[in-house]
């Protein structure tokens, strides 16, 4: 079935700190190489501009989600997170999108997936990327999401209504385990890192190890030619070990340098999402931070200001964001519960024209 030229209904949203397209699955193609090749030319990829499509020119603002009910019984709605490539003509549903998340249980909302009423609703969230739950609380009124609110979060100017995200059980969603090796500590090419898998497969290593500060801005991380490459190296390897297999052509792991904090935070960070480096940090990316902080002898461990509060203050070139990680006291340890507060907002909602495709 072709749609060239045809109209298909979107909702242009922002989720945390990203901003993408998204869409009911009914509306999309069945077939999963149809619905891609309509995806990106929605989006305007491949195109280091994206002039001919929604999308913004750079991995976190060029995002797309997928949504639909659910006959799980304990999820309301499902989410399929997909990232399109913005100058290379690629499209990957192998990692899951945190701050996409946020926006998830408004779309559905506004969608009409999920009756609500007056207060809060509480919405299910199956998330198809990683086979994990998470449970999101956001006001509502008169049957529809409430956006504005006295909520702020770093890298989105003004503030917004508070959303409350719950993961339940996203350990391993990716690579089978926590910790994919069982270690808390794995030397990747010269490297101390902590492999670990809390709801995004990241690689945590020290700043300093890799002969910076950790305090650089993203463009002086980027133009380091040296670090990129080698990044990439520990990265492939890292991968391996993981059991994710070949990851040069995957988005994942992703790569966060830590160093001590810097302001009122717990741990500086510096994150590569592979090979860009993201102005904060990603939402399951910062979970999976925040659980490392927590492993004795781990990189992150080594640098983190102790704190008797459960909320571990993440530092990133823009602000700061806040996880809470609670684990168990097994050997090796488990995940009990990991939160998370974000942000939403409707941008648009209408019709969106692919070019041919």
């Amino acid at each position: 079935m072709s749609r060239t030229g045809a109209g298909i209904r979107a909702a242009l949203m922002r989720g945390g700190t990203s901003k993408g397209a998204f869409f009911l699955e009914a509306d999309l193609p069945d077939d999963e190489k149809e619905r891609d090749r309509l995806l990106l030319a929605v989006m305007g990829t491949p195109d280091p501009r994206q002039i001919d499509g929604v999308g913004g020119a750079h991995p976190l603002t060029t995002k797309v989600a997928v949504v639909s009910p659910s006959n799980r019984e304990d999820a309301d709605v499902e989410y399929l997170f997909l990232q399109p490539g913005v100058d290379e003509d690629t499209m990957t549903d192998r990692q899951n999108c945190g701050n996409m998340l946020a926006a998830v249980g408004p779309f559905a909302v506004e969608r009409g997936l999920i009756p609500a009423d007056n207060g809060t609703s509480e919405v299910r969230i199956w998330m198809r990327n990683t086979d994990g739950l998470a449970i999101s609380r956001f006001p509502v009124s008169g049957g529809l999401p409430v956006y504005d609110g006295d909520t702020s979060i770093s890298g989105v100017p003004g503030t917004a209504a508070r959303i409350d995200i719950t993961f339940v059980d996203v350990a391993g969603g990716t690579t089978g385990a926590l910790l994919p090796t069982g270690r808390f500590v794995d030397d990747v090419n010269g490297v101390e890192t902590t492999l670990i898998d809390n709801g995004m497969p990241v690689v945590v290593m020290r700043a300093d190890d890799l002969a910076i500060t950790g305090y650089e801005t993203c463009s002086e991380l980027e133009s380091n030619n040296g670090l990129r490459e080698r990044l990439e190296t520990i990265r492939l390897s890292a991968g391996r070990l993981m059991g994710l297999g070949d990851v040069s052509a995957m988005t994942i792991p992703k790569l966060t340098l830590v160093a001590p904090p810097r302001d009122s935070g717990s741990v500086s960070t510096r994150t590569f999402i592979p090979h860009r480096c993201h102005t904060s940090i990603g939402v399951l990316g910062a979970v999976s931070v925040a659980t490392a902080c927590l492993l004795p002898g781990s990189p992150a461990a080594t640098v983190l200001r102790p704190s008797d509060s459960d909320v571990i203050r993440l530092e990133h070139p823009t602000g700061s964001m806040d996880a809470t990680v609670t684990l168990t006291d097994d050997e090796p340890p488990t995940v009990a519960a990991a939160g998370i507060v974000r942000t939403a907002r409707m941008l648009m909602d209408g019709m969106v024209y692919p070019r041919s495709y």
